[in-house]
């Protein structure tokens, strides 16, 4: 994705692109099956919005056997750095600590995602101390 225009997927489509970057690859059918588990789709509309991200170049689709396998295009890190940066930007007005200060205010973190997190507060420390 290097020098090229970032697409931003749409809800839905960061949907298929969840149950892809769990599983690897997958048919529509297994992308559908996944879908249901947490609201009404309809498979005619999974596999449109697959061939269109297809098309838009979110998803690679591999079409050399019967059953179409599609594996995304794109990864869930820089997807995730794309929308939070955008995120930020528009809704705190670019201050990622009010985004820190709300999701943590809304939100139980475990002692386990705590400890992750004074670890990067601890390295960006050092990181401004050299």
């Amino acid at each position: 994705m290097s020098g090229a225009k970032y697409i931003r997927p749409t809800e839905s489509e960061l949907e298929i692109l969840q149950v892809l970057w769990a599983k690897g690859t997958a048919s529509v059918r297994e992308v559908h099956e996944e879908l249901l588990k947490t609201k009404e789709a309809g498979y005619t509309t999974t596999l449109k919005l697959m061939q269109i991200m297809n098309e838009k170049g979110l998803v690679v689709r591999d079409d050399s056997i019967k059953t179409h396998i599609y594996q995304p295009a794109v990864s869930r890190e820089k997807t995730q750095q794309h929308i939070l940066g955008k995120m930020i930007n528009t809704l705190f007005s670019g201050s990622a600590t009010e985004l820190v200060i709300q999701a943590l205010g809304n939100h139980q973190a475990s002692p386990g995602e705590l400890e992750e997190i004074q670890k990067i507060l601890d390295q960006l420390k050092a990181q401004e101390e050299k």
